[in-house]
């Protein structure tokens, strides 16, 4: 399979909780936004789309606040198509 399937590929219960793991935050106003996405899109989620997570989990609480409440857009390297298809999701109203 070619890497850019592979990134289409839906990932496996316990990758999921790995990376539900590895999203937990020190502000709840992220996790609010971190559950309600997990609770839609943890049955989809693709490779490509937790390489974006990933990416985005990599920011300082601030600035992850600042992105999902549209007070900033991503910029450079972390504008890249998995992230801005992930932040899309996070952004996603009840």
């Amino acid at each position: 399979m070619s890497p850019a399937l592979a990134m289409h590929e839906r990932l496996g219960p316990m990758a999921v909780n790995q990376i539900k793991w590895r999203c937990r935050r020190g502000l709840l106003e992220n996790d609010l936004f971190i559950e309600r996405f997990f609770s839609r899109y943890e049955q989809e989620l693709t490779h490509g789309q937790a390489a974006g997570l990933m990416k985005l989990m990599d920011l300082p609480d601030n600035d992850l606040l600042d992105l999902l409440l549209r007070r900033q857009e991503p910029q450079g390297e972390l504008a890249s198509e998995d992230v801005l298809e992930v932040l899309t999701l996070l952004r996603t109203p009840a």
